[in-house]
């Protein structure tokens, strides 16, 4: 636990730790390979819609 997340509340501290909690316990996602697509991230996720300045749909 850092020195802030000292100052914090109790339920707020069971909070953080639980979430810690859940993040070590997710899976990594098993996504199908993707023939011909964009390399870099899941556009979806991260809003990147366009690519050399052209906007790009599906």
């Amino acid at each position: 636990m850092t020195k802030a997340s000292k100052d914090l509340p109790e339920a707020a501290q069971r909070a953080l730790a639980e979430a810690e909690e859940r993040r070590k316990k997710a899976k990594e996602l098993d996504l199908a390979k993707e023939l011909g697509g964009r390399d870099g991230p899941e556009p979806v996720r991260f809003g990147d819609w366009e690519k050399k300045g052209i906007a790009i749909d599906f």
